[in-house]
């Protein structure tokens, strides 16, 4: 059921993430995230009393479609709300949110289903899904911002009768069904002709994987070699949600160093600085992972492995996080489709792992089972070093990666056509400049259109 719900997001996250790259979605971050939520509501009901496992593996497939879409569409919202310097403890919040709910689920669902029995893990993930759900529906508007300007454009149409006032997205006379394949394919073309996108997502997979093996390890370790009970074996959880936690806690002061080199590149740092982190906190997962296989032997303490989750958990949000901030900020216009990419190969093979955990380590042994993911682990953080070197060099051979200065060349390329319109009509009057965003007739841009110019289409 673990590997029809991440399956079902796998596929879904490839398909859904372009809210935030050129198609005009009306809404599409709240209506997408409402609607899909609201469905994955109400098939954990299904769940909730199902007497076959037939029922239990469709509805879980169906909820890993719904509970996708949420998730694929946080990466470009965050990037449509904040900076690159204000990106950091936002990005850090929704990065830790993967980890800490798995980390936490075994310790409550263990103690939960023991006393309760498991149907009451179904309805306790309704009644938190249906929160969320209430509060997503009532409380988060529309943040794309090309979208936002539609709607302008259109009620300016409707005030004024004036069918002048349009965007880019009401200028692109393609059919929408081949817009859409174009970004149906996008996350592909990325993951598949970007090394920075197959590499990162290479190594989230990695680390993705890790984390839904600690699901089948810990039982292993515990159950089966010290005869614990469920409850029991999911307090060992506690340590790697301490871990992401004070990872999470310790964001702003990354983020402050971020700020720091902002100011120093003159508010244009290269991509690469977001690895800065990355490179810094790779190194933990390989030790945590060393700590949990050489001490899990089952006359040896409880608190070896237990302690080792802890810089497993540290490192990943680091680790995720950078990877995120990293992805948009080399990608910024294809931004969405890049994490989708790395999304997919990520969901694809946590997927993946939960068939042969179980028997890896009943062929390896618990011990060399676990060393053999700590150097799995150690051999990927060569990837951030790599493109400390090299990733300016990759980006700006890059048919999709943003090459840091394109802003000022659309800034500049407006001021032109700004002057050459003013010189042709005499007098400053309501036009569309290059990007499509629309003029009120005053000097003045608000935030909405200044942000619009910079999320333009770029099939």
């Amino acid at each position: 059921m673990l590997l029809l719900f991440l399956l079902k997001m796998k596929k879904t996250r490839a398909r859904g993430k372009k809210g935030n790259d050129g198609i005009e979605n009306k809404q599409l971050t709240k209506e997408c995230s409402g609607s899909t939520l609201l469905v994955a509501v109400v098939f954990i009901i299904p769940c909730a009393v199902a007497n076959n496992i037939a029922t239990l593996l469709v509805c879980r497939a169906i909820d890993g479609i719904a509970f996708s879409a949420p998730m694929t569409l946080v990466g470009g919202t965050l990037a449509d709300l904040w900076r690159n310097e204000e990106r950091g403890v936002p990005m850090a919040a929704f990065s830790a949110a993967p980890f800490l709910g798995p980390a936490i689920g075994p310790l409550v669902g263990g103690f939960l289903s023991d006393a309760s029995g498991w149907r009451w893990l179904y309805w306790l993930q309704l009644i938190l899904a249906a929160i969320v759900w209430i509060l997503i529906t009532f409380t988060v508007p529309e943040t794309y911002a090309p979208t936002i300007l539609a709607r302008r454009a259109r009620k300016l149409r409707k005030d004024t009768g004036d069918a002048s006032h349009v965007t880019e997205q009401d200028l692109d006379l393609r059919p929408f069904s081949e817009r859409l394949a174009i970004f149906l394919i996008r996350p592909f073309q990325l993951l598949f002709g970007e090394l920075i996108v197959f590499l990162i997502s290479i190594y989230m997979s990695v680390l993705y994987g890790l984390l839904y093996m600690f699901f089948v390890a810990f039982p292993i370790v515990y159950q089966g070699g010290k005869g614990w009970s469920s409850g029991k074996t999911g307090l060992m959880f506690i340590p790697v949600a301490v871990g992401v936690v004070c990872s999470a806690v310790c964001s702003p002061l990354v983020n402050r160093h971020y700020v720091g080199l902002v100011r120093r590149h003159n508010g244009r740092p290269p991509a690469e600085v977001r690895l800065i982190p990355m490179m810094a906190s790779c190194w933990f997962i390989p030790i945590g992972l060393f700590i949990f296989a050489w001490t899990s032997y089952p006359e040896l303490s409880w608190a070896g492995p237990a302690m080792g989750g802890f810089p497993v958990g540290f490192g990943f949000i680091f680790l995720y996080n950078s990877a995120n901030n990293y992805l948009v900020d080399s990608y910024q216009h294809q931004a969405a489709s890049a994490l989708a990419a790395k999304t997919f190969l990520r969901s694809f093979w946590g997927a993946a792992v939960v068939l042969f955990t179980e028997q890896m380590y009943d062929r390896m042994g618990d011990q060399w089972a676990s060393t053999f993911l700590a150097f799995l682990s150690l051999l990927c953080c060569a990837i951030p070093f790599l493109f400390w070197r090299y990733g300016a060099r990759i980006r700006a051979r890059s048919k999709y990666a943003y090459g840091g200065d394109d802003d000022d060349k659309a800034a500049a390329a407006e001021a032109t056509e700004s002057a050459s319109d003013d010189v042709e009509l005499g007098k400053k009057t309501s036009r569309r400049p290059s990007h499509g965003v629309i003029r009120d007739g005053t000097e003045h841009e608000d935030d909405d259109l200044r942000r619009a110019m910079s999320y333009v289409s770029n099939p």
